[in-house]
């Protein structure tokens, strides 16, 4: 199963992602994650092919915006892909960027924001309104059951 965690930056998909991957692993799911900003060129396009390449048994949590709608229909060709969507106002996914090590142009946080062309997500997810380890938690219970 893949899972693509996507939303605007500053939304907080990596640090649920990460949470989600131990929740998974604690209950003996073999866990993969791969992020977008593990790559600096043909993001999506690599993405793709990474996934593509990863054996089958477990589950693959793909984090990135995924904000054009081009990127979301490759990921669900793969197969038995889901959407998970991570929101946040404007206000909240500015302020954790500009908190970030390794945040981006403020500019690009409005772009992205501005330009999402949301999925037809399977479970969606407001962390302004969701901590994080509550957040992981709904995610990785779908998941789960999902796999049913």
């Amino acid at each position: 199963m893949i899972v693509a965690i996507c939303g605007p930056p500053g939304a907080g998909k990596t640090t649920v992602a990460t949470r989600v991957r131990a929740r998974l692993e604690e209950d003996g799911i073999l866990v993969r994650v791969i992020h977008s900003d593990d790559f600096s060129s043909r993001t999506y396009e690599q993405l793709a092919e990474r996934v593509a390449a990863a054996p089958d048994p477990g589950v693959t949590l793909v984090d990135g915006t995924f904000y054009r709608r081009a990127w979301q229909t490759r990921f669900r060709t793969l197969g038995d892909v889901q959407f998970v969507l991570v929101t946040a106002s404007l206000e909240s996914c500015l302020e954790r960027n500009r908190r970030r090590a390794d945040s981006i142009d403020e500019q690009g946080v409005h772009v992205v924001y501005r330009e999402f062309d949301e999925p037809e997500a399977d479970l969606e997810i407001d962390t302004d309104r969701c901590g994080p380890d509550d957040a992981a938690d709904r995610i990785a219970a779908a998941i789960e059951g999902w796999l049913e």
